[in-house]
């Protein structure tokens, strides 16, 4: 009999507590020993680095244009085991930056794991001590709050000389940009510690940032003004009805968008245990309520209603005068359900590809004189839109995107520039071995700007950077870095320029 499952008998039968602690002492039980069993190649962007990743040199292809001489900030989870247990949902594990800094024909690497007090606390325990969005290992202990459960996994912001690792569902937690050492939460006022702020902010073209909080348990919306240099200028907490599972948002000139998928927050009847995130039940006689904010004054609101439908990201947002009110057409990339949430993204956890129905990139138009909402969904699957940081709020015609979901493995093969009023789009195929993480637009003032981006090589066991002309996607990377490693595969980014 293999010691790990003589100690599960003997603690089944009563064993003394130092049994216990032996469970926890690094033998894989349940998914983790799932996901160690599994033969998928693809594993490997959901493998644990058991410590940081000092800094080191990429070896570059090419030459980066001068345009993004600069850091590209990436965040996502990266510890999803401790002491043989694994979380059972890719969301929930710890946060790890990563920090590309990019000359010429040099690009330098290193990764930190965000040191919030949950991860600090359970290292020193050698396994999980609190329950977690997705996850409810046995002998946990329910959160105490928000930041008590903070991963800081989802995205990453510059602001004000420092770098903010952000969640959904607590505090940004402050980095520093160059030694990505972890200093501590961000309090934006006495009244608001521990509120969350999530991961998707806004910045206008003037520099002023703009970002909100779900607190689904109470019906809250949060929201958030800072001014260009990092100053709290407004926040205030507004009630909302059924309150659902957001996790970006849209600003126009004179706007805030929130497109609500009916993924509501509803633990009666739940039994103890349940996490939060099957705490939220799918409720498509509400449809997808888009609610809309007036930005200089917060209690003048409007909802319309567009067929139900599950997002995780929206591009971009623009209004435009109508015959009886503001026009508003937002971008968002739609799927027919939040299967994905359930299944897909827990089922990775164990080494296991799971198909939930694809995202396409959606074009809404919210009509604010008619109440009416309408949409138009292209033929075209996308996740992670972009677009020009210059035109946030305003008309753009173009996102960049991921694309071209495979059967064998989850994620997608190509990146595309996609123009959302004609439908038109050019693709590069990184191929059937590489799975696409986001890539950015980084402007450059005298043409049509770079796309910036990752990938995880399966053939090399490594991480890609590439650079394309934006115009010219399709012709392949103007300059590429191949870096000494593989990286877990991330969620969000922002670039930063020298």
């Amino acid at each position: 009999m293999q010691r790990r499952e003589l100690l599960r008998l003997l603690a089944g039968a009563g064993a003394t507590p130092w049994l216990a602690s032996l469970l926890h002492a690094g033998e894989p039980t349940g998914w983790q020993a799932d996901f160690e069993a599994s033969d998928a190649p693809w594993k490997i962007g959901f493998d644990t680095p058991p410590a940081d990743l000092p800094e080191a040199a990429a070896t570059v292809r090419g030459r980066f244009p001068d345009a993004v001489a600069g850091t590209l900030y990436r965040v996502g989870p990266a510890g999803h085991d401790l002491g043989g247990q694994r979380y059972h949902h890719w969301f929930d594990g710890d946060g790890m930056v990563q920090r590309f800094a990019i000359e010429g024909t040099t690009v330098r690497h290193q990764g930190r794991y965000v040191q919030t007090a949950k991860r600090l606390a359970e290292l020193r325990a050698g396994h999980r001590l609190t329950e977690a969005f997705g996850t409810v290992l046995p002998g946990v202990e329910p959160a105490t709050s928000a930041d008590a459960i903070n991963v800081a996994n989802t995205s990453v912001l510059p602001l004000a000389g420092e770098l903010l690792a952000l969640w959904e569902g607590g505090s940004a937690t402050r980095v520093d940009a160059r030694t990505l050492d972890t200093l501590g939460l961000k309090t934006w006022r006495p009244d608001l510690a521990g509120m969350p702020f999530s991961a998707h902010p806004k910045v206008d073209p003037d520099g002023t940032v703009w970002n909100f909080g779900v607190g689904a348990r109470q019906g809250l919306l949060a929201l958030y003004e800072l001014a260009p240099e990092g100053a709290l200028r407004r926040a205030a907490v507004l009630p909302v009805t059924d309150l659902p599972m957001v996790h970006d948002f849209a600003v126009t000139e004179r706007h805030l968008v929130f497109l609500m998928p009916p993924l509501v927050y509803d633990d009666k009847g739940k039994p103890p245990g349940t996490s939060f995130l099957d705490a939220h039940a799918w409720k498509p006689e509400l449809g997808m309520r888009a609610l809309v904010v007036d930005k200089k004054d917060w209690n003048r609101r409007r909802m319309l209603t567009l067929p139900a439908g599950f997002l995780f990201h929206v591009g971009n947002a623009w209004e435009e005068p109508g015959p009886r009110g503001a026009r508003i057409h937002v971008d968002y990339v739609r799927s027919d359900n939040a299967d994905g949430v359930f299944t897909t993204n827990r089922e990775l956890m164990r080494g296991r590809r799971v198909r939930s129905p694809g995202p396409h990139l959606t074009v809404a138009m919210l009509d604010l004189g008619t109440g009416r909402a309408t949409q138009e969904v292209l033929p075209l699957d996308a996740e992670f839109p972009r677009i020009d940081p210059r035109r946030v709020g305003l008309r753009h015609r173009r996102v960049v995107h991921a694309t071209q979901v495979t059967k064998e493995r989850p994620g997608f093969a190509a990146v595309a520039y996609t123009n959302v009023e004609t439908g038109r789009s050019q693709r590069f195929v990184y191929g059937a071995q590489a799975m696409v993480e986001e890539h950015l637009l980084v402007p450059d003032g005298r043409g049509p700007g770079w796309i910036l981006g990752t990938v995880l090589d399966l053939v090399q066991r490594k991480t890609v950077l590439s650079c394309f002309a934006a115009d010219r996607l399709a012709a392949g990377p103007v300059a590429q870095a191949v870096l000494p490693r593989a990286l877990p595969l991330g969620l969000h980014g922002m670039f930063s320029p020298a």
